[in-house]
């Protein structure tokens, strides 16, 4: 039987499908990624392990956007200013994005539709055009701080122009093209060699920076002066903006239907655990990525005094005279550098999905990759030119407001859509998981609003 087999049955008996009534028949079913959809084969039987690497991928391309450029500044300036006291925080949103991702696996699994389609298949048109110009606005957004880091890395590595490196970031979309015609494992494989990478890089700095385990176990346990101390509840609720990515919903509920698993309700159920699993151990590893970013700013900066380092570039000087190691500013920018690559390829990858799930627009791999990329580019482009390292830095916080200010318009309707059984059948979640759900979205409703209001 072709790998392809079970997806084409469901696509072509679309009635069949858990909750099918519960679409609005005329937004059509296109399959999700159709060049990569259903081409991961996956046993049917044998070890549990063998099911857990064959279903692992997916859950490591959405950790990138939870420890992506965006994420460090607010990172290093916890660490920096407050010591360990705010790894609670990371924590915190780190098991918030837990749930959602695996919302987002289980409306693709369960409804072979991800997030874009399920919206066009629900909402009315103008509410989708609105939707999906809202979630390129937050894409952009997303670009802008992977385009801005993967500059700066390159500018700390090799001395590149901002200028260059933003544009030498546009090959990227070729970087995508290629992998995914070699087939989406060697998407999946290249990025968690870099994730890899930046693992490494981080955990030889750790050891370096010798942390007080004391310390940091305290930092995981809530503090009431997060709440009480008004410029420590601002960088906290940076952290929880700036971690959990809306285009990380899109790209999930998509890239899960990558396997081949039966397109039956026992099929779909055991996809379900297995990408729920994949996407939990790939979330501690950003969980990891994170923590350590601000352990180390703790360890280094805070613990020396420096405790006013916000920026990439400061950091970057003061690691490796404030450890002792000389390598310590070369392994941060490497894996600065790792971080940049891995968000815009996945990006540009949410970026195809999203434009295809809400407008059922099929233009060529090439050309929607490139338009994507070279919307993100040209701000950094110009900005770099005109104002320099200030205004490129000022931009990268205008783009964790974007961010902010979309997240609502994917968590709202993906909470909504696993929660109605109309549309998932038996798949919908449970109402104790719904509640969590609704809790989780209405606090990231909550202070995201807070910080945009804080930011202007």
């Amino acid at each position: 039987m072709d790998a392809r087999t079970p997806q084409a049955t469901a696509a072509s008996l679309p009635d069949a499908l858990p909750g099918a009534a519960g679409w609005r028949r005329d937004a059509g079913h296109a399959r999700s990624l159709p060049e990569v959809n259903s081409t991961v084969a996956v046993p049917t039987g044998g070890l549990w392990f063998r099911r857990l690497i064959a279903f692992a991928g997916p859950g490591y391309l959405v950790s990138v956007g939870y420890m992506d450029p965006g994420n460090w500044a607010t990172d290093l300036a916890g660490g920096s200013k407050f010591g360990y006291t705010l790894l609670s925080v990371i924590l915190l949103s780190n098991l918030m994005a837990i749930l959602l991702q695996a919302l987002s696996a289980r409306l693709g699994i369960a409804t072979d539709r991800d997030l874009a389609q399920a919206c066009r298949a629900t909402y009315s048109r103008p509410v989708n055009f609105l939707l999906w110009l809202a979630c390129e606005a937050a894409i952009i957004a997303c670009d802008l701080a992977e385009v801005i880091g993967t500059a700066i890395a390159l500018k700390l590595l090799f001395g590149i122009p901002l200028v260059g490196g933003a544009l030498l970031a546009a090959l990227d979309a070729f970087l995508l093209l290629l992998l995914m015609n070699r087939g989406f494992r060697f998407l999946e494989a290249f990025v968690v060699a870099l994730l890899i990478v930046i693992a490494v890089c981080f955990a030889v700095q750790i050891a370096a920076a010798a942390p007080p385990i004391a310390g940091v176990i305290g930092g995981f346990m809530p503090s009431r002066e997060i709440v009480t101390n008004p410029e420590m509840l601002y960088i906290a609720i940076g952290i929880i903006g700036a971690t959990v990515m809306p285009h990380n919903l899109y790209l999930h509920s998509s890239i899960v239907q990558t396997r081949a698993y039966p397109r039956t309700e026992e099929g779909r159920r055991d996809a379900i655990k297995w990408a729920t699993t994949d996407s939990t151990i790939a979330l501690m590893l950003a969980l990891f990525v994170n923590a350590a970013i601000l352990v180390l700013a703790a360890a280094t900066f805070h613990k020396s005094g420096h405790s006013d380092v916000a920026e990439i570039d400061q950091a970057f000087e003061l690691l490796s005279p404030l450890l002792g190691l000389g390598i310590a500013s070369t392994l941060f920018a490497v894996a600065l550098l790792a971080s940049g690559l891995n968000s815009t390829v996945t990006a540009t990858l949410a970026g195809q999905i999203v434009m295809q799930g809400f407008l059922d627009l099929r233009l060529p791999d090439w050309a929607q990759r490139l338009v994507t990329r070279g919307i993100a580019i040209i701000p950094v482009v110009v900005v770099a030119a005109l104002y320099g390292d200030s205004g490129t830095a000022q931009l990268l916080v205008f783009s964790q407001v974007g961010l902010s200010m979309q997240l609502p318009f994917a968590v709202i309707p993906l909470v909504r859509f696993v929660s109605d059984k109309r549309k998932m059948g038996t798949f919908a979640i449970s109402v104790p998981v719904a509640i969590a759900a609704w809790i989780v979205a209405g606090l990231i409703v909550i202070l995201n609003v807070k910080l945009l209001i804080d930011t202007f």
